[in-house]
């Protein structure tokens, strides 16, 4: 399970930290899904995780790459996904943070992340983490941006309590734009429960995507959670997508 701290982590047979759809696109939107891959590096034998978890929400947010990708094709715009599992490095954490590589998660034991030395620490930073949140802050630069959201999932239930919202919207100084967006989706769905800043909330301590991209940029921006329930099968991640896309494109005729 220890991993040669002598060589790079990622070998030739391992998948790019990063993914970029429609890499030339000047659309205004840009994309981000820091959870979408499930991905471990070969040297890492898997980190132990046990077979039946690896599929679950511990590993990745079940459907915000599907969905993401469906809005990116329908938008053309572009959309940044990293590869990885947040087991190996969570690319939505300070890599400071203690649960950026964590020893256990909803439960889950990760032996891998057990013990590890500085040097396997900041070779997951380096070759991982760095890439992706380089990949992104590259594409925030580009002139033709007006907005970037992230798209994540969360689960119906925290142990026992169960999550009402269908979906959330995270924010914590660029309060219009989230507010924008959830009036939108409320108008087209008026069943809908939405979540503002629910299920969880941000912070510089647990917390990339919003402070270090969102309010960093200066752009308008969102992090987006959709439960996952809502779209573990290709009808609703087709269905969340659209209603997502006609969110954005109001935004950005009346904003």
């Amino acid at each position: 399970m220890t991993q040669d701290t002598t060589r790079p982590l990622l070998g030739a047979d391992d998948p790019a930290p990063v993914t970029v759809l429609n890499p030339d696109s000047d659309h205004p939107v840009l994309l981000v899904c820091e959870h979408a891959g499930r991905a471990v590096p070969q040297a890492l034998n898997g980190l132990g995780v046990k077979v039946e978890d690896r599929g679950s929400h511990v590993c990745w947010d079940i459907g915000a790459e599907a969905v993401t990708r469906l809005m990116a094709g329908a938008l053309g715009a572009p959309a940044v996904l990293q590869s990885y599992s947040r087991l190996v490095i969570d690319c939505n954490r300070p890599p400071t943070a203690p649960d950026a590589i964590p020893e256990i998660n909803h439960g889950v034991q990760v032996p891998g992340n057990r013990a590890l030395e500085e040097a396997a620490r900041a070779a997951r930073v380096r070759e991982i983490f760095d890439p992706f949140q380089d990949k992104v802050a590259e594409y925030l630069r580009q002139p033709s941006r007006r907005m970037v959201l992230a798209i994540h999932s969360f689960t119906p239930t925290l142990g026992t309590a169960p999550r009402p919202w269908e979906i959330g919207f995270l924010f914590r100084h660029d309060i219009q734009t989230s507010t924008h967006l959830a009036r939108s989706v409320q108008e087209a769905r008026p069943e809908l429960t939405i979540g503002m800043n629910e299920p969880y909330q941000i912070d510089d301590e647990s917390d990339w995507f919003v402070p270090q991209h969102g309010e960093a940029s200066g752009l308008p921006h969102s992090l987006i959670e959709i439960r996952n329930d809502q779209i573990g099968e290709a009808r609703g991640q087709t269905a969340w997508a659209e209603t997502l896309i006609t969110a954005i494109n109001r935004y950005l005729k009346e904003v």
